[in-house]
């Protein structure tokens, strides 16, 4: 039995405020509790931002609600959570970076093969007439699909 890739989160902000270069897919390092509360999808990154600490790749402000049959072990739901990624994906990430308007944002979080897994991106900041072309060229699209169901 083959197991799919289950998606329990996804940053819909993301590819609204940025224009996505690059992804890479980085394991997350995680306590027992944690992941089981992630499995139940209780888990959201909206508001969270990846960032370099001493040529290691770091997430914060990713919120991961305490299992509620935790205890003891639970632990703070928005700390830090190191990214596990290989050292040519991390030397790739710091050039990027060190360059003008660039960042790492986090995309989703799957479950692939048992595993948990955090998709993030090397993305530069849109401007606001980015934004207001990606709207219109979205609901073209959106009109030109309506019209060819019609017929």
């Amino acid at each position: 039995m083959i197991e799919k890739d289950k998606l329990i989160a996804k940053n819909k902000k993301a590819r609204h405020e940025y224009t996505i270069e690059e992804t890479f897919e980085a394991g997350i390092v995680l306590t027992g509790t944690e992941v089981k509360s992630i499995r139940l999808g209780k888990v959201s990154i909206n508001e969270a931002f990846c960032f370099l600490d001493k040529g290691e790749v770091y997430v914060n402000n990713m919120h991961v609600t305490p299992y509620e049959f935790g205890n003891r072990f639970n632990t703070d739901p928005i700390r830090k959570r190191k990214l596990l990624l290989n050292r040519r994906e991390i030397n790739k990430i710091v050039g990027k970076i060190n360059e003008k308007g660039y960042t790492l944002v986090p995309l989703s979080i799957n479950l692939r093969k048992g595993l948990v897994k955090v998709d993030i991106a090397l993305a530069k900041g849109k401007k606001i007439y980015d934004k207001r072309q990606d709207i219109a060229k979205k609901d073209a699209d959106r009109r030109i699909e309506q019209a060819l169901r019609r017929y």
